[in-house]
């Protein structure tokens, strides 16, 4: 991704979402400074199996991304990046829902990737659900005695 020192300066709303809740970055980190604040952000509030899985996506979107040229593109990229970094950091992405603008400029293989990715966490929220869930059975007589 090529680095334009100008357009980085500049604050911006691109992608902004449009509420009292989730204000506009105050101005885009360069590239290299918001990927190691993913990380670290990752690192201190997902659990070791989420902070694995974004990672790998982080990294992955960031080598996609590295030969943009399109400052629009960059630009978008960046803040969307760094609207999420927000997020984690003020735990305010626990329970949120998409926005629907943004599912309809998906394209069908972003939604296919979405609906994986949720097909996912439901079976392993079910998976963990059965474990939790034969833990916690007990019988309604209580723990048999040996008999004397």
């Amino acid at each position: 991704m090529r680095t334009y020192s100008r357009l980085l300066a500049v604050a911006t709303d691109a992608g902004a979402a449009k509420g009292p809740f989730r204000p506009a970055p105050a101005a885009l980190l360069p590239p290299i400074p918001l990927y190691r604040t993913l990380l670290r952000t990752h690192r201190k509030v997902l659990p070791v199996e989420q902070r694995l899985l974004g990672d790998m996506y982080i990294k992955a979107e960031f080598r996609a991304h590295k030969d943009i040229d399109n400052p629009v593109q960059i630009i978008g990229f960046l803040s969307e990046w760094q609207m999420y970094a927000q997020a984690l950091q003020g735990d305010t992405w626990r329970g949120e829902k998409m926005d629907k603008a943004k599912i309809d400029k998906m394209s069908d293989q972003q939604i296919g990737q979405l609906y994986e990715l949720m097909q996912a966490i439901q079976k392993q929220n079910s998976e963990d659900a059965e474990v939790e869930e034969a833990d916690v059975v007990v019988p309604l007589d209580g723990p048999k005695k040996p008999d004397q």
